[in-house]
């Protein structure tokens, strides 16, 4: 029994397999399990149908929004993962470094030397 909507679930399945690439979600509902499909599959249904799904806000913007905060928190793994998805969605490298100064401006130098770290792995793995 899923406890989320499923017209959500699906709207956050094509949203989050078009800023994270089809392979790589794809592959984490393969990983899941007993203890984490549950979650794979409200936190699509909530985080990218209920969130993502909302129209106001366009897919580059919002992941320009997600870096910030995520720098910000220091989720540096999650942070690689939508600085992927934020050059899917248009986001440009130019745009990737504005981002990681304000990380600095607001939350540190060395958190800014952290998202700058991975930032350049992002970028060379996209030949950028």
């Amino acid at each position: 029994m899923r406890t989320f909507d499923e017209d959500l679930f699906r709207k956050g399945l094509e949203k989050r397999k078009e800023t994270l690439g089809a392979e790589y979600v794809e592959k984490s509902f393969e990983n899941a399990d007993d203890l984490t499909r549950g979650f794979q599959e409200a936190m699509t249904a909530w985080c990218w149908g209920f969130g993502w799904g909302d129209e106001a806000i366009e897919p580059k913007t919002r992941s320009m929004m997600n870096l910030a905060m995520l720098g910000a928190l220091g989720k540096m793994h999650e942070w690689e993962i939508h600085c992927r998805g934020a050059l899917n969605n248009g986001v440009t490298k130019e745009e990737i470094r504005a981002i990681v100064h304000v990380v600095a401006i607001y939350c540190g130098v060395p958190q800014a030397h952290e998202c700058f770290r991975v930032a350049r792995k992002v970028l060379d793995e996209a030949g950028l």
